[in-house]
């Protein structure tokens, strides 16, 4: 392992404390929630964080939590990313590559520890947890503060899937919260205001014209990876933010799973009207491609009599859009436009 340099331990001291269950709502407390400065302290995920000063060596280690340091300009003060699933939006393709890359996927705790980090941020609670790149109490042992995206806190462990399970249909409030976060963790709340405020007028008009009688009666189901044992969306995760301000309806909704592994067959029996596919250029999975994805659908003697693969009707979305991030909103722009294009049989 390598030594720890003393600029980490005394940087951005943290305090974790027990604070509530995961599905408690993050809130910004201490002096920066008024405008005053540090310490910022915020509950996050069951715990309390605190921030002694504005961070100026942050690690994201997810690419949602990336998009959100980037999009509220912090590139100069991040000092390394990790695990990645899709391209980057082109207006955030030069701020990025100002960062370094630690790793496409999880980093090891010691290449992180090497950045000299004094904030590390990421989107899911297992890649803080064990068996990811460290837990949180490792980080907060060096005096590190650490963040998880609030949209994973909320996750329940009463029903145990694949990715964990939702009883509570998450939100795009879930989303704003987490950008409000983070630019008062790093003192930019204005730019965090500006942000949301774009966000949320993209998601007015993403759904405008749509037929709410026609979208009622609209099918879709997610896809987001393997073609072994598919990964689709279940009811309440970033899918269910997409379907839900479109008014159609997953034909998955039955199952609170997030990303629950459903047999071919059972997809061809509901036969959806649209598949909304991931657009991935990761390799961990098979068909990781919408170009792969759809090879399958249309070669598989199961899935190629569905009516969605006859007709040719996809929607491709990246990685980032069917998770809980900022690029949700895109998800419900692409879906929303293919909604407003589709003419059902009568």
């Amino acid at each position: 392992m390598s030594v720890v340099p003393a600029a980490l331990l005394v940087a951005g001291a943290l305090t974790l404390t027990a604070c509530g269950g995961d599905g408690e709502k993050s809130a910004v407390s201490g002096k920066a929630a008024s405008g005053g400065g540090y310490p910022v302290s915020l509950k996050n995920c069951g715990q309390t964080v605190t921030v002694k000063a504005e961070p100026r060596q942050a690690v994201s280690l997810n690419q949602g939590t990336t998009e959100i340091m980037l999009t509220l300009g912090l590139a100069d003060r991040m000092a390394g990313t990790a695990t990645w699933t899709d391209p980057l939006p082109k207006a955030l393709v030069k701020a990025n590559a100002e960062v370094p890359r630690l790793a496409d996927n999880n980093p090891s705790f010691e290449k992180v520890l090497d950045a000299e980090p004094d904030f590390v941020a990421s989107s899911f609670i297992s890649t803080l947890g064990k068996g990811g790149v460290a837990t949180r109490a490792q980080f907060e042992k060096l005096g590190v503060p650490t963040y998880i995206s609030p949209a994973d806190c909320t996750k329940n462990d009463k029903v145990v899937g694949t990715d964990g399970a939702r009883s509570t249909p998450l939100t795009m409030d879930v989303i704003y919260e987490e950008v409000e976060d983070l630019a008062k963790v790093f003192g930019v709340e204005k730019r965090g205001a500006e942000v949301v405020a774009s966000l949320k007028a993209r998601m007015a008009a993403a759904v405008e014209g749509i037929d709410p009688v026609k979208a009622k009666k609209t099918t879709v189901l997610y896809w987001f990876a393997n073609s072994d044992s598919p990964y689709m969306a279940g009811c309440c995760g970033a899918p269910g933010i997409i379907t839900n301000a479109v008014g159609a309806k997953n034909i998955f909704d039955d199952t609170q799973d997030e990303w629950p592994q459903i047999n071919w067959e059972t997809v061809a029996d509901r036969n959806p009207d649209f598949l909304v596919i991931g657009d991935l250029t990761r390799k961990s999975q098979t068909a990781e491609t919408a170009e792969k994805k759809i090879e399958f659908l249309e070669t598989n003697p199961v899935t190629k009599k569905m009516d969605a693969v006859k007709n040719k009707r996809y929607v491709l979305l990246s990685g980032q859009a069917m998770n809980p991030t900022i690029r949700t909103v895109e998800g419900v722009e692409k879906v929303a436009a293919a909604l407003r294009a589709y003419a059902p049989a009568k």
